[in-house]
């Protein structure tokens, strides 16, 4: 494959967890990859697995103008855009402060939507991909997340209307919804015997992810496999959202 041949991605998030395996992943399926982050582990992570990289805090207001100069991208030069870079730690609404919300909604959303609208003119017509990292918590009732959950639910719902603007162009767009998901941020909370037994009493799988299994739906998202599907929202998950239950 030339380097003309070659699809360009660039995903958020993609010093650690999910974001890396999609890197990884991606690079492995014959891409080139951009990884962005404000963490400036992306810069690593990109040497280690042969990507380029761009610490970028995706909140920022003109972030994807950074991007698209920083990398010199033009119309039609994006063929997957992959919005996984995201934060957690939300509460009950109870509990929750004004600054908690507007974080986790405005990194969790609103960063997303305005960090996309900003690239839109970058992404191939026809077959371009925008894949997005929505969350189970997003999908289903589930008390102690409300900012984020809501956050969640609008990454769902904005991957659906954007799928009905842009699939008549040739641009697919769809989501991942993951479960519980074996990072740097949940292995400590995952090794306490009584939060682990909470989280995965109702999967029926009995185990949590690893960010390769969710890697692996966004490289099927991104491949021409997956040419006739958009607006869709994939659980990836062990069952979680399906039956809430364990035999």
């Amino acid at each position: 494959m030339t380097a003309k041949e070659e699809r360009l991605a660039v995903v958020t998030g993609g010093a650690a967890g999910i974001g890396k395996a999609v890197v990884a992943r991606l690079i492995d399926d014959g891409m080139r990859v951009i990884a962005v982050d404000k963490n400036e582990q992306v810069i690593d992570t990109a040497r280690q697995l042969g990507a380029q990289s761009l610490v970028l805090d995706i909140t920022a207001a003109h972030a994807a103008d950074t991007l698209m100069e920083r990398f010199s991208l033009s119309a039609g030069s994006i063929d997957v855009l992959v919005n996984n870079a995201g934060v957690g730690g939300s509460r009950r609404l109870s509990a929750s402060t004004d600054a908690d919300i507007n974080q986790l909604i405005d990194t969790n959303l609103t960063a997303v939507m305005r960090l996309t609208r900003g690239l839109l003119p970058a992404i191939v017509r026809p077959g371009g991909r925008i894949i997005n990292v929505a969350s189970i918590f997003g999908l289903v009732g589930y008390a102690g997340t409300m900012a984020y959950s809501v956050a969640k639910a609008g990454i769902a719902q904005f991957t659906r209307t954007l799928a009905s603007e842009l699939t008549p162009e040739g641009v697919l767009v769809n989501a991942v919804a993951p479960g519980v998901v074996v990072t740097d941020m949940t292995r400590d909370h995952l090794n306490n015997p009584d939060y682990r037994a909470v989280q995965l009493a109702g999967i029926p799988l009995g185990r949590p992810s690893m960010p390769e299994e969710q890697a692996s739906v966004i490289a099927f998202l991104a491949s021409k496999d997956a040419s006739f599907i958009s607006g869709v929202v994939i659980p990836v998950d062990g069952g979680f959202t399906a039956t809430r239950h364990r035999s």
